[in-house]
């Protein structure tokens, strides 16, 4: 199996809904379901893998406060590398909707002093020679993101591919947005969006096309890989062959993580040589148990551990 790493955002999530309508201000809305859990993108990921029984790296920082702590105690494996900010830990309240979407409210917090020097010395370099490096949390990690040529050079000498999941920009995607994210994708070997994020920065009309558009500006050999919700996802293979997996109907309770959690299973299965088929379902049907269960399950009954 090759190695695996996940670098990105890790904070704390509180979950509240479902909120419908839009609340006026000065009122109280009294809501039937709340979650407090580790999040991010990063984090959600490296969730999957430790619920998996995986090895894996992972790098990543912690806020100087309590909840900094209780972030650190849900990676024991992990945690003593990281450094920890003098800020606070960055905090995400989601609210849900009842028609499946969600609304985020986050702090920059901790996040904003990961930089590259710190994650390449809490990745083991020499245990990752052709490993998959997840790369996640881009438009909110700003320190890290500036960097991120350096970072792309540590992992073309060491051999090591990036899968990329740049998340949604807040900004939206403006050309400034498109032409960083260009940058990063051609030298990335595997690309993680959602559909929304694929033709929003492929200013593309079908997934199809954006994932032509995408797969043209990346590494020969490359993979694109669209996830599409309660439809399931795509995937481009090297030589423009698409793949697709369904997703079966699932009784949602809070989608918030579900593509961070699919991104977890498809590279479990990659890194293991699996057909990008059976690859895409892992995907599909991980994330799929994530979203429909509660407490949260980050695996399928049927995964092998």
């Amino acid at each position: 199996m090759r190695p695996l790493a996940v670098v990105g955002n890790v904070n704390v999530d509180l979950i509240l809904g479902p909120v419908a309508p839009w609340p006026q201000p000065g009122t109280e809305v009294m809501v039937a379901h709340d979650d407090l859990r580790v999040g991010g993108a990063a984090g959600n990921a490296a969730l999957v893998w430790q619920a998996m029984g995986l090895p894996f790296q992972f790098a990543a920082n912690v806020g100087a406060d309590h909840y900094g702590n209780w972030l650190a105690d849900a990676f024991p494996d992990h945690a003593p590398r990281w450094p920890v900010s003098p800020r606070r830990t960055t905090l995400s309240v989601g609210l849900t909707h009842p028609d499946g979407e969600r609304t985020f409210f986050t702090t920059n917090g901790h996040l904003l002093d990961m930089t590259v020097p710190a994650v390449c010395a809490t990745l083991d370099a020499a245990t990752m020679g052709e490993g998959l490096l997840l790369l996640c949390g881009c438009f909110i990690t700003d320190a890290l993101s500036a960097d991120y040529e350096a970072l792309f050079d540590w992992a073309d000498h060491y051999d090591v591919a990036i899968a990329l999941d740049t998340g949604w920009p807040p900004q939206g995607w403006t050309q400034a947005t498109r032409t960083e994210t260009a940058m990063w994708l051609s030298r990335s070997r595997i690309a993680l969006f959602n559909e929304i994020e694929a033709t929003g920065f492929a200013g593309a009309n079908t997934i199809e096309e954006a994932a032509k558009m995408i797969s043209d500006g990346m590494p020969e050999g490359s993979l694109v890989v669209i996830k599409r919700g309660s439809e399931g996802a795509v995937v481009r293979d090297a030589d423009g062959q698409l793949y697709r997996a369904i997703a079966n109907p699932v009784e949602v309770i809070d989608t918030i993580g579900a593509g961070d959690i699919f991104n977890a299973a498809f590279l479990a299965a990659y890194a293991r040589s699996q057909p990008l088929p059976i690859c895409l379902q892992e995907g599909v049907n991980t994330a799929s148990r994530a979203v429909s269960t509660w407490p949260r399950q980050m695996t399928r009954l049927d995964h092998a551990l």
